[in-house]
């Protein structure tokens, strides 16, 4: 739909596009390399790792090796060179030892650098295998390269920021129920027996703290196992697809937390769309591996029906706007870029506006969500003490 714009590299970028030479790489190939079209084997695995190797790289390591990629094919250094290079940097056993061992052994068999990283599905997901095979055709290696490392350094960066708002509240929670607990099981029966003692009629609110304690100190170990139970029936719910949507849904919808997600989402997808579109990627694939890509199932059951109403010569503001998923700003937005003929540049402005949203919301909620924690818990240690203290002033009052 013409949105792509073609960048042309420099020397290092073009050479790194090919597949290396076979003199390159210097390494030893396993007996059975002929036959590891597909799935590597496990003799393979332990030639270059060990029985113990790991086969996944986490998405930082992902994002060192590819700029870390790019920096030595920019130097000089032919794309098996370079992987060559980084599979001896990696450390004994290592994720990066292992793919990028067995994806420059693959590019000497002959294959393409992007299915090379198409074979490891875990590490490479498909935007990343999608740009890459963008930059073979354009020649622009070092480029696409550089904008896929920023690309995972700007959804690091987002997933950073959430998990540091999350993180004070939840120590407070997670302290908060633990005290509690504690003043049930272990302090509470300790004033019931001298209460008990007494034998005087206690106060309602003393009787149904001292109600709470029985019941968990005797149930307690099945509250327990209903607890984990629970867990894990709702963990494997939430992967169906059924489960999906409602999670995700709820997500963009609960109080404190949809302006976070919702932010994160919207702005996560235009960054994703913008640096497919840039590269080379038609319309209907960029919406195929952003919808595989977003992380959140409403938004691509949003983006899988636009992908079906999207034809050559129609835009794709007002599929996204019909399904009501997306908000008035952000395909008014769209709208904006295909008349002026540049979406890259309206996915960039949306980006940034959404990323702004989302750091102004995770303030929003730490502020919000801490003393909304601080007063839950302080109600429930005050009701406790409160009813020692009725039970007490109680018993003094008959004693007297």
């Amino acid at each position: 739909m013409g949105y792509a714009k073609r960048s042309t590299g420099g020397g290092a970028a073009t050479r790194a596009s090919a597949p290396a030479p076979k003199a390159a790489p210097q390494q030893e190939a396993p007996a059975d390399a002929s036959a590891g079209k597909g799935k590597p084997s496990s003799i393979w695995q332990m030639q270059i790792g060990g029985g113990g190797a790991k086969t996944v790289m986490k998405r930082v390591e992902v994002l060192l090796f590819t700029s870390e990629l790019a920096d030595l094919i920019e130097a000089g250094m032919t794309l098996g060179q370079a992987l060559q290079a980084l599979a001896n940097q990696g450390e004994e056993n290592s994720a990066q030892r292992y793919v990028c061992q067995d994806v420059c052994d693959r590019i000497v068999r002959g294959e393409t650098f992007s299915d090379a990283c198409a074979h490891h599905p875990k590490t490479f997901e498909p935007l990343y295998v999608n740009m890459v095979r963008a930059a073979e055709a354009s020649g622009a290696m070092v480029e696409v390269l550089r904008r896929l490392a920023d690309h995972y350094e700007r959804f690091d960066s987002m997933r950073g920021k959430i998990k540091s708002a999350l993180s004070y509240p939840m120590i407070v929670l997670v302290f908060g129920v633990l005290a509690v607990v504690a003043a049930l099981v272990w302090i509470i029966p300790k004033f019931q027996k001298v209460f008990a003692s007494m034998g005087a009629t206690l106060p309602l609110p003393t009787r149904i703290l001292i109600g709470m304690s029985d019941a968990l100190i005797k149930y307690g170990w099945l509250m327990a196992i209903g607890v984990v139970l629970l867990s894990l029936w709702f963990k494997k719910w939430k992967k169906s697809e059924s489960g999906r949507l409602r999670v995700d849904g709820w997500k963009l919808r609960a109080p404190l937390i949809k302006g976070i997600v919702a932010a994160g989402a919207y702005s996560s997808l235009a960054y994703t769309l913008k640096t497919l579109l840039v590269n080379g990627v038609n319309v209907l694939q960029a919406l195929k591996i952003s919808e595989e890509t977003c992380g959140n199932a409403v938004i691509a059951s949003a983006l899988a029906t636009a992908r079906k109403r999207v034809t050559d010569g129609t835009s794709i503001s007002g599929p996204l706007a019909s399904s009501g998923v997306f908000p008035r700003m952000m395909t008014d937005m769209l709208a904006v870029g295909e008349r002026a003929g540049d979406m890259p540049a309206a996915l960039e402005h949306i980006g940034r506006r959404y990323q702004k949203d989302m750091d102004r919301n995770i303030t929003t909620f730490t502020n919000a969500l801490e003393p909304i924690l601080i007063v839950f818990i302080a109600g429930i240690i005050g009701f406790i003490a409160i009813s020692i203290l009725m039970a007490v002033f109680e018993v003094s009052s008959t004693l007297g």
